[in-house]
């Protein structure tokens, strides 16, 4: 079998996700791509969503942070945004997305948008609601351990 001229090919754009959600969740890239499904569908309608032809080629996730990379039709960028930006939770947990970019091949989406800041979270004891618990810290923030769930604070909930 042959393949199409180039003209005749699809073509693609490739969207950088940044992903955030609390530090125990469990996501993996069936969880996501499902999710982004869902949301394209119900936000784009059948026709819509085939059209965006939304899929998750690239999924890491780990101690809350995570990084995709997701492909879609070219010309539907901007709605596969949108349903991106209607993605709120998975499998029950909440979560944060952010569409660092969007590329047109999957290197220059990595290259680009896709560098690892080499922020490594770290686990410390912090004085919260006047009380001695566990704390995920990433940068500036801290997700404080509370009676079975978590609560996001920054250093000047501290203070």
């Amino acid at each position: 079998m042959k393949h199409l001229p180039k003209h005749l090919r699809p073509r693609w754009r490739y969207l950088a996700v940044h992903l955030e959600t609390w530090p125990d969740a469990d996501l993996d890239r069936r969880d996501f791509q499902r999710s982004v499904w869902f949301a394209t569908q119900n936000l784009l309608g059948d026709a819509g969503s085939a059209d965006a032809d939304c899929k998750v080629l690239h999924f890491e996730f780990a101690d809350g942070t995570g990084e995709a990379i997701v492909r879609a039709r070219h010309g539907h960028a901007d709605e596969a945004r949108a349903a991106l930006a209607c993605v709120d939770e998975i499998r029950g947990d909440p979560v944060g997305l952010f569409v660092a970019g969007i590329s047109g091949t999957v290197r220059a989406c990595e290259e680009k948008y896709l560098r690892r800041d080499g922020q490594i979270p770290d686990e410390r004891k912090v004085v919260f609601e006047d009380d001695q618990r566990s704390a995920v810290v990433r940068g500036n923030r801290y997700d404080v351990r509370t009676d079975g769930a978590f609560a996001g604070a920054t250093e000047l909930d501290f203070e």
